[in-house]
């Protein structure tokens, strides 16, 4: 089943830089701002490679990747980056408040980084829940072709109900490497480098399917990349890009949350929205509530709804309606959905509200065409407040069902989970050729 295996990795040396001045979230997350502030941070933060900018005069020779590959080049030649002296697997962990929780209310992820083997999902060992888009992939494998490098982990869920992984990887030692990013999570790094740990870590995962929670873009980049090498070399198991870097973390440990992404709809010529709650009462039991109390004595009654079935809650400007799943929905806009996809709350919204009581399209969802993604439920009532339309809150997707989604052989909507907080990316770097130079020379 799921084959990983310890690397020496290229990690920045904290004599040199500090560690928190480098590191990045994942690129998909980085702002313009963000971008800008990474690059105002330090010379040698990790954003020039992962998302540098774009400069007059680029072309097919001189371009962004062009200067990724020269700033890893010139950072490992500098000492800026040093490869470790041994194969290891890194203790990672996050400690965290939950947006919105009381301050003080800290949970801890634990998980470890290291190569997992590469596998086409057709052989059911590393399973999606989401689809993925060409101009990301396209993107992400410029870049790779260019540096050999990943510079961000893949987040993969396996199961181990008994915690047999993690307690293989206690450490009593302070961390090697600590640093607290822009949203107050705290990362640490241990490094694991003991022979005959590895080898019972291996062999515990060696029985594990895999889900990945975040990077399919980039897991699908580097498939396409170890194809496009197997063609050129043929296959070799031990090939470096056979494998890629990931963070493994167990989805039955109480340390994964899983966060709702709410809609806001905006931009709707004519919209109303008690004749749309009006159409709505075909699919949903409707509950008027208090527009002038605190929103979150409304999303009180969303947790309290969805504890047994869909419910949303939709948020205007001066209304506030919760939706309760009717006990059958009959509609032509969930064909082709099974089961297990029409008991999610956010494929309600998508089929039932969106598309066929608003007139959205598929194209039109994906596009972002009158639509917005917000994590924060307080963002969703600002943008109600500026004008939007109409927001739909909702409750996370359960990790059961993206399991059962994933394991099935299915897909979510976008945006349909939102695991937090991200893996930061630049605390590890796998160079493929580095670990093609060290296989050649005997290393592992």
């Amino acid at each position: 089943m799921a084959k990983i295996y310890p690397f020496q990795a290229l990690r920045y040396d904290p004599t040199k830089v500090s560690v928190t001045d480098v590191v990045t979230q994942p690129y998909d997350k980085i702002s313009p701002a963000m971008q800008d502030r990474y690059y105002a941070a330090s010379p040698y933060n990790l954003v020039r490679i992962i998302l540098g900018k774009t400069e007059s005069g680029d072309d097919g020779e001189r371009n962004v990747y062009s200067r990724a590959a020269a700033f890893l080049t010139d950072w490992y030649q500098s000492g800026v980056l040093k490869k470790d002296a041994e194969p290891s697997i890194y203790l990672y962990t996050q400690t965290f408040t939950l947006p919105g929780d009381a301050p003080g209310a800290d949970v801890e992820r634990r998980g470890f980084i290291a190569l997992g083997k590469l596998e086409a999902y057709e052989r059911r060992i590393v399973h999606r829940h989401e689809q993925t888009l060409s101009k990301p992939k396209a993107d992400r494998l410029n870049l790779l072709r260019a540096t050999q490098a990943h510079f961000g982990q893949i987040f993969m869920l396996y199961s181990d109900p008994m915690g047999e992984v993690d307690a293989l990887l206690l450490q009593p030692t302070a961390a090697e490497v600590e640093v607290k990013d822009e949203y107050d999570v705290v990362h640490r790094l241990w490094k694991v480098s003991d022979e005959t740990k590895l080898a019972r870590v291996q062999k515990a995962m060696d029985d594990k399917k895999l889900i990945i929670a975040d990077g399919h873009h980039r897991y699908e980049t580097a498939l396409n990349y170890r194809n496009e090498m197997r063609e050129r070399l043929g296959k070799d198991d031990a090939g470096p890009y056979e494998r890629v870097m990931m963070t493994f973390v167990n989805m039955d440990s109480t340390g994964l949350v899983v966060l709702a992404t709410h809609r806001v709809v905006f931009g709707l010529d004519g919209f109303d929205l008690d004749a749309t709650v009006k159409k709505l009462e075909k699919y949903f039991e409707v509950e008027k509530l208090d527009a002038g109390g605190e929103i979150r004595a409304a999303i009180d009654k969303l947790r309290e709804a969805g504890q047994s079935r869909t419910a949303l809650l939709a948020v205007a400007e001066e209304a506030r309606y919760l939706l309760r799943e009717r006990e059958k929905q009959d509609s032509s806009a969930l064909e082709g959905q099974s089961e297990r996809q029409r008991a999610l709350d956010v494929v309600q919204l998508h089929k039932l509200v969106l598309e066929e009581t608003l007139g959205m399209s598929e194209e039109d969802i994906r596009d972002q065409k009158h639509l917005k993604y917000v994590r924060e439920v307080r963002d969703a009532v600002d943008e109600v407040k500026r004008g939007a339309n109409v927001a739909f809150l909702m409750n996370p997707v359960r990790i059961e069902q993206v399991r059962d989604i994933a394991f099935g052989g299915e897909v979510l909507p976008q945006k349909s989970t939102d695991f937090f907080p991200k893996l930061l990316s630049g605390l590890t770097i796998y160079s493929l050729e580095e670990a093609g130079q060290s296989a050649v020379s005997g290393g592992r």
